[in-house]
This record gives C-alpha cells, structure tokens and sequence, in this order.
C-alpha cells in the first residue's frame, strides 16, 4: 500500500525524505540569533518576487570587539565592504 500511497500523493515521499516539517531545537527563537550566537544579526534577502530568504550574518570573533553593540545598518555595511564571505548552506529543517 506504501508505493501506491506515495504514487496518489508524491509530496508525502518528499516529506519524509527530507523532514522539513521538523524544527529543532523545538521551543528556539531563530529570529534573535544574538540570544544564541555572539556577533550575530537576521537579516532577510528578497531573491524575486515573493521569495524572502531569512539569512544570519556572522561576523569572525576578529571583529567581535568591532562589532559589539552594533546595529542591524553596521552589520548590512560589514557585507559590502573588502573581507571575504562564507556562506554556509545548513540544510531543508526550515530553521536557521
């Protein structure tokens, strides 16, 4: 009965495959990144229309000092200027 469920409604398979159904830790506020990680601001990327990206920008402990106390503007700054950026892909669990 398993194949013939999943050939009426594929989207389940994709579900279970990938459980991005399930946010973990269960109880965390991923919009406030500065109450779990140091130097650290949400941000949100618009890639078309309709589309927004929830993004965290991470300065290196480096620029910790640099960047204690600073706005969400400074952090935006810190991204168009000359030190490189790596982007970390974390996965499909629907949190940051």
């Amino acid at each position: 009965s398993v194949p013939f469920l999943i050939r009426l409604f594929p989207s389940v398979l994709t579900k279970f495959v990938y459980l991005n159904f399930l946010a973990f830790p269960f109880f965390a506020d991923f919009r406030r990144p500065e109450l779990l990680v140091n130097n650290t601001v949400s941000l949100y990327l618009t890639t078309e229309p309709g589309v927004t990206v929830g993004i965290w920008h991470t300065v290196p402990g480096s620029r910790g000092a640099e960047a204690r106390g600073k706005d969400q503007r400074w952090y935006e700054e810190a991204l168009a200027d000359a030190h490189p950026v790596i982007i970390y892909l974390h996965g499909n669990g629907g949190t940051r």
